[in-house]
């Protein structure tokens, strides 16, 4: 057995036994115009990047500056690392913000939008990424900021006095992001504290001029919104509530060279159905839990880039995951390792037929093979999580059990093949002992498909921790 084949399982093995769980844990005034929003905060000129380390002013020691100011680029070792993310998606109907924040062909028209985000891992320094890749029109912001949500609650609608900046991109306080692209604001300086929540509140005085926009759906966080310009309004609580978000995709911190990202790329079971409203307790949340109680990995972080509705190999709720994979796992900020947990909505999604679902079992595992060779091309190795039961689900079981052979023929070769850097056995960790094609009963959200945040507790715990440590032994991306 060679090098790589033995590490291989080496660490698949170390994933499987850990699956048993034994790696445990612990409204202000109105504005319409960005020209007095401009007039309000004189531009400061421009700067790429200025690591809060580098800075010798008192605001930079102290990580309150307001805007992206001239400070001097020294040789400070560091890098920017994605602490947040969010899968930018196509906003169906049902999930667009309510009357009067929409009407036909416009959307948050004179609106302010105020969202938190749970962050990974903490900095003095960050900027933001703002998504317009499903909108019919250019998005434009004409005022963004960002605050620390009083009492460090996830939903808040409040801000803590005090923490609130003003986010410039290219040196100005309003921007306008093309159709189909992004936009990343310049670097401020705001103290984030590892596992904490962030808030970002958007004005867009003329709105987005079109029925096509951008979100995230699945947020399971409470978002406020309020007509008028009320970006620096210290309370937003009584507003009109979704929970959604809206534009914004990503915050990334600067950090030292040993903090890195985690990509999960996944379905509604990393999204978090099921998962509780403004909890942070989706698998992923809980996985950086454990690994912030952990010196060694104390620095990972964990980007979540998962969607309901979600598959592998045809478009869903977004994209494919096969056609995003570039922008949602090569193309943040930071990223040393990918997990790929997603599959179930394709074997649900297709035929009850023998020939449909050995198909789907082929055509899954040739896509698995795609995602391993693509990422080792940019050297990150990726961790195979095998698909949990889904017996008695309305929509996916079926009575003749092909749907469940698709299932154990996909984690069987995810076990065996050699093919993923290591394997994580979600399946073992969450099924009932006593009937592998189901959910354990405390584990089941009762729909005999997704979790509770018990089971997705025990989702995290079967993640082996030392996976994502610097010491581990540099692999092999040869030929396979």
């Amino acid at each position: 057995m060679g090098r790589t084949s033995a590490l291989v399982v080496s660490l698949a093995t170390a994933a499987v036994l850990t699956a048993s769980g034994l790696v445990t844990s612990p409204a202000g005034g109105r504005d319409h115009g960005s020209a007095a929003l401009q007039d309000a905060a004189p531009e400061a000129p421009y700067v790429p990047y200025a690591p809060a380390t580098a800075r010798g002013d008192a605001a930079g020691a102290a990580g309150v500056s307001g805007t992206a100011g001239v400070s001097g680029i020294s040789g400070a070792a560091g890098h920017w690392v994605n602490t947040w993310t969010s899968m930018p998606q196509p906003t169906e109907p049902g999930n667009m913000p309510p009357e009067p924040f929409t009407r036909p062909g416009l959307v948050f028209a004179d609106s302010t939008v105020r969202q938190t985000v749970h962050v990974s891992t903490g900095g003095r320094r960050l900027r933001l990424r703002f998504s317009n890749a499903f909108g019919g029109a250019a998005l434009p912001l004409t005022a963004v900021r960002v605050a620390l949500p009083a009492g460090g609650r996830a939903g808040s609608g409040a801000v803590q006095p005090g923490t609130t900046r003003k986010v410039t991109f290219g040196g100005h306080l309003s921007t306008a992001v093309p159709v189909g692209a992004q936009t990343v604001s310049d670097p401020l300086d705001l103290e984030l504290r590892p596992g904490s929540d962030l808030t970002v509140t958007l004005y867009l005085a003329d709105g987005q001029a079109s029925d096509a926009i951008t979100s995230h759906p699945g947020s399971r966080t409470t978002s406020h919104m309020a007509r008028g310009n009320h970006v620096d309004a210290p309370d937003l609580s009584g507003s009109a509530t979704t929970a959604h978000w809206y534009f914004l995709s990503g915050v990334e911190v600067w950090s030292t060279p040993a903090t890195a990202a985690a990509v999960v790329v996944g379905d509604s079971l990393t999204d978090g159905r099921g998962s509780t409203t403004d909890g942070n307790d989706r698998w992923p949340d809980q996985l950086l839990t454990r690994l912030r109680s952990r010196p060694e990995t104390s620095q990972v972080a964990v980007l979540n880039q998962a969607a309901g509705g979600n598959r592998v190999l045809n478009d869903g709720l977004g994209p494919n995951a096969l056609a995003r994979f570039d922008r949602d796992v090569l193309a943040q900020s930071g990223v040393r390792w990918l997990i790929l947990f997603e599959g179930v909505n394709d074997i649900g999604n297709a035929g009850a037929t023998v020939t449909a679902q050995r198909q789907m079992a082929e055509d899954l595992i040739a896509a698995y093979g795609q995602f391993v060779v693509r990422a080792h091309a940019q050297g990150l190795p990726v961790y195979g999580a095998t698909l949990t039961p889904f017996g008695g689900n309305a929509g996916y079981d079926d009575p003749d059990g092909y749907r469940e052979a698709a299932r154990q023929t996909v984690n069987r070769w995810i076990r065996t093949s050699g093919r993923f850097d290591a394997v994580i056995d979600f399946d073992r960790a969450a099924r009932d002992p006593d009937q592998p094609g189901r959910l354990r009963e405390s584990f089941d959200l009762g729909d005999h498909l997704h979790l509770n945040p018990a089971g997705y507790k025990a989702l995290a715990d079967a993640v082996p921790a030392g996976l994502f440590t610097p010491r581990q032994p540099a692999l092999d991306f040869g030929p396979r």
